[in-house]
């Protein structure tokens, strides 16, 4: 079953805890056990898993990618937002979740995350669910 959601994001830069719509699409797809496949079908977005117990993990997350990308510098692409490709390139537009017992598995701090990079925007979601 595939379901979409959306994603609104209010800064240029920021992770948005989406776990709950991982939730919702197993609790919709009644399934037991198998995957969940996140998808993100933005150039200048991402998806990632990564600590939601302390708000400034999120916050040196994005600190240290427009570190490492700045947003200005000599990119040719003339539109302004050549870093948030570079860093949806590098998070990847995609994460897999192992479902078990009709839950996700994931690590006691971990949550799933929309990555938005050239925000603020309203963004799609695709959440696939595979029974197995």
């Amino acid at each position: 079953m595939l379901f979409k959601y959306e994603v609104e994001s209010n800064e240029r830069e920021c992770l948005i805890d989406i776990t709950k719509y991982l939730y919702d699409a197993i609790k919709k797809a009644k399934v037991k056990n198998g995957i969940a496949i996140i998808y993100c079908p933005h150039t200048t977005a991402a998806i990632t898993i990564n600590e939601n117990a302390d708000p400034s993990v999120r916050e040196d997350i994005i600190k240290f990618l427009s570190y490492l990308i700045p947003k200005d510098f000599n990119y040719k692409h003339l539109e302004g937002n050549s870093d948030a490709h570079i860093k949806s390139s590098l998070v990847g537009c995609s994460e897999v979740i192992i479902i078990e017992d009709g839950k996700p598995i994931l690590g006691t701090w971990q949550s799933l995350f929309f990555a938005e990079f050239d925000g603020p925007r309203r963004r799609k979601v695709y959440i696939k669910i595979i029974e197995g």
